[in-house]
């Protein structure tokens, strides 16, 4: 009989190098002990405990658990009146789902293209998956708080698509995830927080508002990254971008934009206004 599989922060602490630190974040399917493992990772990482590389074999599609239920998005259901408990719990529920994917794809993204890249790409994607971490873990403690917790209702089956149909070209990766998907939160986000407040559920609008300034932090990596690809191909960034973000997901790319959030992650207008 073969013995249990290791994974989560028992696993991280057996890794000796990146590959097997970020697969063991992958394949951990709990989750509250797949953002422990990611921040165990990130620190073992920024320790030097880690060797760097270690070329090993990523899942295609990270392992989930019998909860939450995983739906394709027209079978979703509504969450209710605007502002009722209900809808702020529903809210809550699809963020927490979405920054729990966040910890597979920063994860996926460090060790996948990290072969020829300088060390400081695995230092920002490693700590962007950190911070996706604590984001997943302030959202579960306030579901909690609220009565509730993350796998308690259904969440959206097709987050990960951008992964696999990126995973074999970082320009693609980068162009798609942070700067059209996670550049789009940025739009919403602003909304979302006003709509806590009119609710007087401060404590959620906080934690969303802390969550904004660090998915600007996460957009500008991005950018920067991109960028970097750019140079590294000789190709010209806004131009590249709106071909691959055209190949598939413009439709994630919608006014209104929030464009000096925007701004301050370095997006600027003319890679997405005409797009």
């Amino acid at each position: 009989m073969g013995g249990r599989t290791v994974t989560g922060r028992a696993a991280v602490a057996a890794a000796r190098h990146l590959g097997e630190a970020c697969r063991a974040v992958l394949e951990t399917i709990d989750p509250r002990e797949k953002a422990m493992a990611a921040r165990a990772a990130a620190r073992a990482w920024r320790s030097g405990r880690l060797a760097a590389g270690g070329a090993i074999a990523l899942p295609d599609t990270p392992p989930r658990g019998a909860r939450p239920e995983l739906l394709p998005p027209g079978r979703m259901p509504k969450r209710g009146r605007a502002g009722s408990p209900r809808s702020r719990i529903a809210l809550l529920h699809a963020l927490a789902h979405i920054e729990y994917v966040a910890i597979d794809l920063a994860f996926d993204c460090a060790a996948r293209f990290a072969a020829g890249r300088p060390r400081a790409f695995v230092d920002d994607w490693l700590g962007v998956g950190a911070d996706e971490a604590l984001h997943f873990c302030l959202l579960d403690r306030r579901l909690r708080a609220l009565g509730s917790f993350y796998g308690a209702l259904p969440a959206h089956a097709g987050l990960w698509d951008a992964a696999e149909r990126t995973r074999a070209d970082c320009a693609a990766r980068l162009a798609v995830v942070p700067m059209a998907l996670e550049a789009r939160g940025l739009d919403v986000t602003p909304a979302t927080v006003a709509r806590f407040e009119a609710a007087e559920d401060r404590r959620s609008a906080a934690i969303l508002a802390r969550i904004y300034r660090d998915e600007i932090r996460h957009v500008a990596i991005g950018r920067r990254w991109f960028e970097a690809e750019c140079g590294a191909r000789g190709a010209e960034p806004v131009a590249l971008w709106r071909a691959l973000v055209s190949d598939g997901f413009q439709g994630i790319v919608k006014p209104p934009f929030n464009a000096a959030a925007r701004a301050e992650a370095g997006l600027v207008a003319a890679y997405y206004e005409a797009l």
